[in-house]
């Protein structure tokens, strides 16, 4: 099993002027406790389940290549891109330059998006549910037409959503044939058809649903044609390890089921990130617990 560290917000209690310092030393940190990944919230306002959106919350891709910046090896994504808020042809060419800047480590992860306040307070397209999957299939594909396209050969793209006359993309991704895409969402009826058709990896939420969640991909892999094996299965978590590592024995037994119901990859966001101490009690006592799972 693979840990990534999920930052959902920046809400550390501290100075504006401090983020940035703030945010450099974790990561830096996260990347020698040996995490795979490094992802991001997509959001403007922060969360209601986090505080509400008088908190402070950075934006995704921006805090994306200052991480970049900062690091060396980590997986670089969104978790998840809310789909209405950027033009597939912007979110293409965003993701193209943080793998291109960051040496190719730049995932795609993408969702339907889940928070109308936050949208509607900041003028963003926030259409209705079903609308907002037909928007999300028709990006991927979008996307993946830009990282096909060579100089010479950018057909259009004319879906019922997106229109592009002309996808070029120059430079193009380090990552080839494309960055990898992960479809976030366990839904069973939108979500993971798309996961099967075009994504490299999927994301659900931790519950006992799992297994029968993952048989149900397994068959629309089959009927799709694609290779299920090849789809990194991954999940959201909380990681905390107490003040002192107490809490050790506890996470890693919940890391443990998470395996045993077929999970490689947890993204979690650790508790008292901001004080370093329980990343570097992660890279020394979850980590390497946990590799072999």
């Amino acid at each position: 099993m693979k840990l990534g560290l999920h930052l959902a917000h920046t809400n550390w209690s501290l100075p504006a002027e401090r983020l940035g310092a703030t945010l450099a030393e974790v990561v830096e940190a996260a990347e020698a406790a040996s995490f795979d990944a490094i992802s991001v919230a997509d959001h403007l306002w922060l969360h209601p389940i986090i505080g509400g959106p008088e908190g402070p919350q950075l934006e995704a891709y921006t805090t994306l290549g200052f991480i970049a910046a900062h690091t060396q090896r980590v997986r670089l994504l969104a978790l998840a891109t809310a789909v209405p808020y950027r033009h597939a042809g912007l979110l293409a060419k965003i993701v193209t330059t943080l793998d291109v800047l960051s040496g190719g480590r730049a995932m795609l992860g993408i969702g339907a998006g889940d928070y109308e306040d936050e949208a509607l307070g900041l003028g963003l397209p926030f259409p209705p549910l079903g609308e907002r999957f037909d928007l999300l299939e028709e990006a991927v594909q979008a996307c993946l037409q830009m990282w096909e396209s060579e100089w010479g050969d950018a057909l259009p793209f004319r879906g019922r959503h997106i229109r592009m006359e002309r996808p070029l993309n120059v430079p193009q991704s380090l990552s080839r044939p494309h960055p990898p895409i992960l479809i976030a969402g366990s839904g069973e009826r939108r979500t993971l058809p798309l996961v099967a058709k075009y994504a490299d990896a999927c994301n659900l939420r931790p519950s006992p649903e799992i297994p029968r969640q993952l048989e149900l991909l397994r068959r629309l892999c089959a009927e799709a044609g694609r290779d299920y094996d090849a789809i990194e299965k991954t999940a959201p978590f909380g990681f905390d390890v107490g003040p002192r590592g107490e809490k050790v024995g506890q996470l890693i037994g919940q890391l443990r089921w998470l395996a045993s119901m077929g999970i490689e990859t947890v993204f979690g966001w650790v508790v008292g990130v901001e004080r370093i101490e329980p990343l570097e009690i992660m890279g020394r006592e979850v980590i390497p617990a946990v590799a072999e799972l």
